[in-house]
């Protein structure tokens, strides 16, 4: 076996102190006898929590390449992003609104990296 296969303990302990961590932190809402509520300005902000995490996830892929910024319009990515956030905007958020994000944003940017090589 070589050096590269084998797991150091101090790795171990992370993943079973992770591990932990998570179990307890996921198991408050099941350990509690009593029913409790979010609130308000809680429940609120967590409806903005699917499309802040799409942002943070393919933002930085839309204004970088290769680290750098986008040097021509001729970008499908900017295209796909702004029909994406269009939509988003144009629904308030409401019903399947990150889904159509996702697929109007799509439809956009692929006729325009496949068909023009953008």
């Amino acid at each position: 076996m070589t050096e590269a296969n084998v797991t150091d303990g101090w790795t171990l302990w992370v993943i079973v102190g992770l591990t932990v961590v998570t179990v307890i932190s996921r198991s408050f809402f099941f350990i509690s006898s009593q029913p409790w509520q979010l609130p308000r300005w809680a429940q609120r902000g967590l409806q903005y929590a699917p499309i802040a995490a799409l942002v943070a996830v393919i933002g930085p892929e839309i204004v970088m390449q290769n680290g750098q910024l986008p040097t021509t319009w001729q970008d499908a990515r900017l295209f796909g992003a702004a029909a994406g956030a269009a939509f988003y905007f144009w629904r308030k958020g409401q019903g399947q609104a990150v889904l159509g994000t996702i697929v109007v944003g799509m439809a956009v940017y692929l006729p325009l990296h496949i068909g023009l090589g953008w």
